[in-house]
């Protein structure tokens, strides 16, 4: 897990390769992803590993502020400024002045609005409603999207200019679906947390169900998998991790062929047996190994391997490791 973000797989290396890249810098960041791939916690990473890790990082999604307050949100206002403005108040960009103000859902933003913040982005200098004076900050923006916004460029609903200001360094987050291999680590991340937080033990995620949950395309990504997780530990009676996967079925995959569907599966098992292996020390039977934390009799997993290809793995694993090929009988 790194910075929070838990997975393994290529696509997420990758993008935090980029984060690494850029996070040391002060350029501004445009995250783009499907709803529910984890902008926020990626903009979070950004900044714990900037040199403005120790100042605030202050977040506004644009999207949940109605359009005429959105720019008080945004620069604050004097008392008087308008009806209702009873008090003085400072707007985000003063409260993450020498931080990090993260702008989520950017592509809400109405068209006026962006210009004024255009003018911040390239002077770090803006006025309060309702004053003249000039405030300066030193602030470092990232957004984030999951709008397409060089088609809303070509549609005249975004401005090109805030547009290519904003994209000095775009991370495109990849959903879900195109991660399975990190399914796997996140259900049992996600089960361990709300099992505690429910006062519950719910430890055990048979191989059966975990194929299921990795199958499943998540049009939602990882917030709809923390959700589904989170009603499966509700409805588990005893330590074994039981959801209603009927909710997976009826919504259905949307794959093009059975094929399609078998070779996910396929892959899915393969990876979640190999990961087990990898966590029990390559030990498949007694009371700790492989075969008893997948709910599955020894001689089925290790059917289940031969099948996958990955008995011969196992080999050459214990044979690097020890030189000699009865570690294989002893470890099974």
């Amino acid at each position: 897990m790194t910075q929070g973000i838990i997975g393994t797989s290529g696509a997420i290396k990758s993008v935090l390769d980029q984060v690494s890249v850029v996070a040391p810098t002060d350029s501004t960041v445009l995250i783009q992803g499907e709803t529910g791939t984890g902008k926020e916690l990626f903009a979070q990473a950004v900044h714990s590993m900037s040199r403005r890790r120790n100042a605030p990082m202050v977040t506004l999604n644009c999207a949940a502020i109605p359009a005429g307050l959105l720019e008080s949100e945004l620069f604050g206002h004097e008392r008087g400024a308008f009806t209702g403005a009873l008090t003085q108040r400072i707007g985000r960009f003063e409260m993450a002045d020498r931080g990090t103000l993260f702008l989520d859902e950017i592509g809400d933003m109405a068209l006026d609005l962006q210009a004024k913040l255009l003018r911040v982005l390239q002077e770090q200098a803006f006025e309060r409603l309702g004053s003249t004076r000039t405030s300066h900050v030193n602030v470092r923006l990232v957004a984030a999207t999951n709008r397409d916004l060089a088609r809303m460029v070509e549609n005249k609903e975004f401005r090109a200019d805030l547009y290519y200001r904003l994209s000095v360094f775009p991370i495109s987050l990849p959903p879900l679906r195109e991660r399975r291999g990190d399914i796997p680590a996140l259900v049992r991340h996600f089960v361990i947390k709300y099992a505690e937080r429910m006062n519950k033990i719910v430890d055990f995620v048979p191989a059966e169900t975990m194929e299921a949950i990795v199958a499943y395309d998540w049009p939602g990504n990882v917030r709809q998998l923390q959700n589904f997780v989170e009603h499966g530990v509700i409805v588990s009676a005893g330590p074994v991790f039981q959801p209603s996967l009927n909710q997976l079925q009826s919504h259905g995959n949307g794959e093009s062929s059975s094929a399609k569907v078998s070779r996910t599966l396929e892959d899915a098992t393969r990876h979640h047996i190999m990961e087990t292996l990898k966590e029990t020390n390559w030990v498949v039977g007694g009371r700790n190994g492989a075969a008893a934390r997948l709910g599955l009799a020894r001689t089925t997993l290790l059917s289940k391997m031969r099948r996958l290809g990955i008995e011969l793995t196992m080999r050459e694993e214990l044979g690097s490791r020890n030189g000699s090929r009865r570690a294989f009988a002893s470890a099974c």
